[in-house]
């Protein structure tokens, strides 16, 4: 069974702390202007900066490309300076939010209950939660990589009702492979731990349900093909290289023809 043979495959990229108000503008209008003739049947979307959302969600609509946001605060509203809600995020325009990003965890020291609460919050407001998971570096080192995404992720997705796991995407983001400085994970390293993601998601409840699964970290245009085409990869969530619209672009037609390859 492959990634192809499915539910279609998901591609996005999150633009952390980059682009003004008019370069999000510009890249949203290339970008709504491809999907309009395209043939693919990946699900596209973009995470952009909060105060970018209101007006890619504006350029972005009817393209079918779903827009996210980076971080929401587990209250649902109050004296929280510099933080936002779930339900400012979604009258932005907001339909999908990244919950636990590694940069979140080491820069703003996010433990899994904080991530627990984001999720439920998430939820509850009808945001559908991108909750990223992976083990620093030393955790790898000392055998650890496996336990410590079953932890995130049975903290994070404990109790989950019946009808939230169709809502859930799981991104697999190692520390040590994001950033300038990181190393692309093997297609065996994202295999194991794609592996133990489902495994743990069907321990929780997520049995008979497809949870998509995503890889993060290193994606460029010249690994896309192998990391796509493994069993348990549901797709891909890119950092810097998708910062340029006409990468992001040509990764979504790398995706559709290596999947059409395997297929056949």
């Amino acid at each position: 069974m492959i990634a192809g043979a499915r539910s279609a495959p998901w591609l996005g990229t999150s633009w952390k702390m980059n682009k003004t108000l008019g370069e999000a503008e510009a890249y949203s209008r290339s970008l709504a202007a491809y999907a309009a003739t395209r043939s693919s049947t990946t699900q596209l979307f973009v995470v952009p900066p909060f105060t970018a959302i209101a007006r890619v969600a504006q350029v972005l609509a009817g393209s079918g490309v779903l827009v996210g946001a980076q971080d929401v605060h587990p209250e649902p509203d109050g004296a929280h300076t510099g933080d936002v809600s779930a339900r400012m995020l979604v009258d932005a325009g907001a339909t999908l939010v990244e919950i636990g990003h590694q940069e979140r965890r080491r820069d703003h020291h996010e433990h899994d209950e904080l991530v627990r609460a984001k999720v439920r919050r998430a939820l509850d407001s009808g945001l559908r939660p991108l909750l990223c998971v992976g083990e620093l570096g030393h955790e790898r080192r000392v055998g650890a990589a496996a336990s410590t995404v079953d932890r995130q992720l049975r903290v994070a997705l404990h109790g989950l009702a019946d009808d939230g796991w169709d809502r859930v995407v799981v991104a697999y983001e190692p520390a040590w492979s994001i950033g300038v400085d990181g190393t692309p994970a093997t297609p065996d390293q994202v295999a194991e731990a794609h592996r133990v993601i489902r495994h743990t998601a069907q321990d929780l409840g997520a049995a008979g349900e497809r949870l998509p699964v995503l890889y993060g970290g290193g994606v460029r245009p010249e690994n896309t093909a192998e990391l796509v085409a493994l069993v348990d990869v549901d797709g891909l969530f890119v950092g810097r290289a998708a910062l340029d619209v006409d990468v992001f672009i040509q990764l979504d037609q790398i995706i559709d023809s290596a999947l059409a390859a395997v297929k056949e």
